[in-house]
């Protein structure tokens, strides 16, 4: 494990510039009316508080993690799906739920009460809960900043890292809690190309993470924080990171049936997959280069598990009258004994926000944790949540020890 210690004076940010002055006046852009600060819940103090910044603050994921949160808080649903809350994490220090303080960047307008009421009407989250949680998906839409870059944005990229930098050092300002971790649960964009002359928009939050001193999450196959500088730039300021590309569905189960197969010595000849999905992901995956970059993780398993890439292929097929709702189907042909020829074939229907938001709550507190605790870089122990991870086994049982031994010693800093 990791265990870099942040140091005393953050060093300079070569990819991001200067490191703003929390305790200086924020920018404010011309025409945007002062917010509110959010509420301290009673009973909390402000410096156990912990902000949680959701890049894509009005999509499924975010909505439904917000909605989630507010709802286990207030005992209306157990915490189904958070590995945070079973017995191995119980003492490892982790921010209470109810100190989580959401805010974020995003391109819509939906206001979050809608979008979880439309949520509702999808059958993702249940009849009555947003008009339940008006009160905290309304807080939580007030902390949310306009997203970028937009289509005819002439800004250069560092005017766009240091407005979200800015909007950051605001959030956390304002709201007064002790650490702002960074999540990235925006659409899928395309890998850039070996010329690009500008960060993929990102790269640009990632950048702003690090120079607002945020640790950083990326849930997506997108690049992020995945640029020599930038992950130079976290290191140089001490911030824990984890990513890539959130392990919800068809992958997680791919990543318990490959080490199966290696176990029993059968021979997998070809691995297939198919996914059918609509709404903003499906939308996203219709690109080719967005849909390439997707299924890289999920191969990236299986040639790390069996130690050979299977013939095969994963099709995504935009589907939008599906909604949030998902289906995916592998096709695994192997080799028994004396060569007999055999078939896997299975099938996952769900809904990816219901399955990717307690994963983002757990990520959200374990990287709060990791930064309180003065480590930084990479957490390859975190792999148990991505597809593409960054180092560590790839088997999802070896996985779950890294992750209770990281709980372990999260318990041992005291």
């Amino acid at each position: 494990m990791r265990t870099t210690r942040r140091p005393s004076a953050p060093a300079p940010d070569p990819a991001s510039g200067p490191h703003p002055n929390p305790h200086s006046h924020p920018h404010v852009p011309p025409g945007r009316p002062p917010v509110p600060t959010t509420p301290t819940p009673r009973g909390e103090q402000p410096t156990h508080r912990t902000g949680v910044w959701f890049v894509g603050a009005r999509g499924s994921v975010a909505t439904t993690a917000v909605a989630g949160c507010a709802a286990v808080t207030a005992g209306l649903h157990p915490p189904t799906g958070m590995v945070t809350e079973t017995p191995p994490f119980a003492e490892s220090g982790l921010p209470a739920l109810s100190s989580l303080v959401f805010g974020g960047h995003d391109t819509a307008s939906c206001p979050l009460p809608k979008r979880a009421e439309e949520l509702t009407a999808a059958g993702v989250l249940p009849h009555g809960l947003p008009a339940a949680l008006h009160a905290e998906l309304d807080a939580a839409d007030r902390e949310i900043r306009p997203g970028g870059p937009q289509p005819g944005d002439t800004r250069s990229d560092e005017e766009i890292i240091a407005s979200f930098a800015d909007d950051l050092t605001d959030f956390t300002r304002r709201t007064g809690v002790a650490r702002t971790v960074v999540v990235n649960v925006s659409s899928t964009e395309p890998a850039p190309g070996p010329d690009a002359l500008r960060l993929p928009a990102s790269s640009l939050y990632a950048a702003a993470a690090v120079r607002a001193g945020c640790p950083y999450v990326n849930f997506t196959p997108s690049t992020g924080l995945r640029t020599g500088p930038l992950t130079a730039a976290a290191e140089a300021r001490g911030l824990p990171h984890a990513g890539r590309d959130g392990k919800t569905g068809q992958t997680l189960l791919r990543s318990v049936l490959a080490p199966m197969f290696v176990q029993r010595a059968l021979a997998v000849r070809a691995w297939s997959g198919t996914n059918l999905l609509g709404g903003g992901d499906g939308a996203a995956l219709a690109d080719p280069a967005a849909a390439a970059a997707k299924n890289a993780g999920k191969e990236r398993v299986l040639t790390d598990t069996l130690g050979t890439a299977p013939e095969g292929e994963v099709h995504i097929d935009d589907v939008p009258a599906l909604g949030d709702w998902k289906t995916a189907w592998d096709h695994i042909a192997f080799d028994g004994f004396l060569g007999s020829r055999m078939i896997l074939q299975t099938i996952w229907q769900g809904c990816d926000s219901a399955l990717a938001a307690p994963l983002v709550l757990d990520l959200a507190r374990l990287l709060a944790r990791a930064h309180e605790a003065g480590l930084s870089g990479p957490l390859p122990e975190l792999g148990f949540y991505f597809k593409d991870p960054d180092g560590g086994p790839a088997a999802l049982a070896e996985q779950y020890g890294e992750l209770l031994a990281f709980a372990e010693r999260l318990r041992e800093t005291g």
